[in-house]
């Protein structure tokens, strides 16, 4: 390969955030599976469940007790230090970002601070599913999923209008 090659190919290349595609594929990715596994459980046996389909029913009422107790044991057990490191990430990428307006670290911050907002509502979500009924655990599931769907509608929008507000106002001689 030679320099030529290299040096045109680098050109061609945009290593900015908003502007790769690469970040837009992760963003629907990152969303999707966040919508898929609901409290640990994929929400496609949520939805055998609701028809009636029993081995469905029965492993999706063990996969969500099961989840939800590993979830509720990792927030008591590292629930301080966790919050604290999160809060320290989180103001970190929103001071690098938009303080300092290193672009990369907006991006991190615009994919990391709506996945609290869900870990938060899985948290809450697993609070409530010891000792539910399994058709009950079922509507449970999924209004846990239309909210995270809510959030992710919301943060996709958000998302979406910063990267087109930073792209339009990025020179095209990199200023």
């Amino acid at each position: 390969m030679d320099f030529y090659f290299l040096q045109t190919a680098l050109e061609v290349i945009d290593f900015r955030s908003f502007s790769n595609l690469w970040f837009w594929i992760m963003l629907a990715v990152l969303w999707s599976t966040a919508s898929h596994w609901v409290v640990g459980v994929p929400f496609d046996m949520v939805r055998r469940a609701a028809k009636g389909h029993e081995p469905s029913l029965r492993d999706m009422h063990a996969l969500a007790n099961i989840q939800s107790r590993r979830l509720l044991f990792i927030a008591d057990a590292t629930g301080l230090i966790s919050t604290g490191f999160t809060f320290f990430a989180i103001s970190s990428l929103a001071i690098l970002g938009f303080l300092y307006r290193v672009e990369f670290a907006q991006a991190l911050l615009l994919l990391f601070l709506p996945m609290m907002v869900v870990a938060l509502l899985s948290l809450q979500t697993a609070r409530r599913v010891e000792g539910l009924a399994p058709p009950d655990l079922g509507n449970l599931l999924a209004a846990h999923r239309r909210k995270v769907q809510l959030v992710g509608i919301l943060s996709i929008f958000v998302t979406s209008m910063w990267g087109m507000w930073t792209n339009l106002n990025q020179s095209v001689l990199g200023g």
